[in-house]
């Protein structure tokens, strides 16, 4: 990529995800000038409401520093979002929102992993309403996982919610143990199946993701239907960990809000290839607003 413009004076890291994007600003010296958050971004949500919720907090960073709201061609912005997985869909994104000064987007998973090594190589797996695991080696991109919630989404709270479901349903049909936890996922709906049918009708993996805190309080008093189903998902971000170290991640960090829930959770063989992150991932999509690599070529983004 080619480096910032050095007219531009503004510079603007957006993460984007499932529930919420966080938008920060700064100016050339790095001076932390914003910071403020809003509606979900993930771009399978649609770009017009993403882009609202992008330039309702980007807006509200601006006023924060003194800026008039909609000032936005003197800022060079980097988008981290979640459900861009190719060029295509980054370039998309790009058309679809106002003329900036430099623009530039990515996978959520891109950003966050340029972030939690300062651009250098290593792997991220993010385990929020939705997961997806990114390795950034020797200049080129690797996504595993992250292919939405309809197909994937392991290790995620969404995910917990869906199997929270699927196992309370199974319970009440004596297809599978019952327990506590399954008897109160119906009740929370509504005391019967047909109530979780109506629900699931108009459900976002948002909403399925509201059930987290249901099972984790379960799974930490030792229900076995409940305890069973997270540590699935433990299972599977290890194996996403042990992926990202096969090809050539040396170290994983764990980031996203289930993260450090689920971490205690996982074996502690994949647990030893874990790293704390050493900025976050509004920081890595402010360094791409700088022009670093936005990692977006065919063959980066495909695993």
């Amino acid at each position: 990529m080619t480096q910032s413009d050095p007219r531009l004076s503004l510079f603007a890291g957006v993460d984007g995800g499932g529930t919420k994007c966080r938008v920060r600003l700064r100016n050339a010296e790095g001076v932390l000038l914003g910071e403020a958050e809003s509606g979900p971004a993930n771009i399978r949500l649609g770009l017009n409401l993403v882009w609202a919720n992008i330039l309702g907090a980007l807006d509200q960073t601006l006023v924060q520093a003194g800026h008039s709201a909609g000032d936005w061609e003197r800022i060079s912005i980097g988008l981290g979002l979640a459900g861009i997985s190719s060029a295509e869909d980054a370039e998309n994104t790009i058309k679809a929102g106002p003329r900036f000064g430099r623009c530039d987007a990515s996978s959520d998973a891109h950003t966050a992993c340029l972030g939690a090594f300062s651009g250098r190589d290593g792997g991220i797996l993010i385990s929020g309403t939705g997961s997806a695991a990114y390795a950034w080696v020797q200049g080129r991109g690797r996504q595993i996982g992250g292919w939405g919630f309809e197909v994937c989404d392991n290790g995620s709270a969404a995910d917990l919610g869906r199997m929270a479901l699927r196992v309370a349903l199974e319970g009440h049909d004596g297809l599978a143990p019952q327990s506590d936890f399954g008897r109160a996922i119906i009740s929370h709906f509504g005391g019967h199946p047909t109530d979780i049918v109506h629900w699931v009708t108009n459900a976002k993996p948002r909403d399925y993701g509201t059930l987290a805190p249901m099972v984790m309080s379960f799974a930490d008093k030792g229900d076995p239907v409940a305890v069973s189903i997270v540590q699935k998902s433990a299972d599977d971000l290890a194996r996403y960990i042990n992926r990202l170290h096969a090809v050539g991640a040396n170290r994983v960090c764990l980031v996203g809000g289930m993260g450090p829930i689920f971490a205690p959770w996982i074996n502690p063989q994949a647990r030893s290839l874990l790293a704390d992150a050493e900025h976050d991932a509004m920081e890595g999509a402010l360094l791409m607003a700088h022009g670093v690599n936005n990692g977006l070529t065919a063959e980066q983004v495909v695993a």
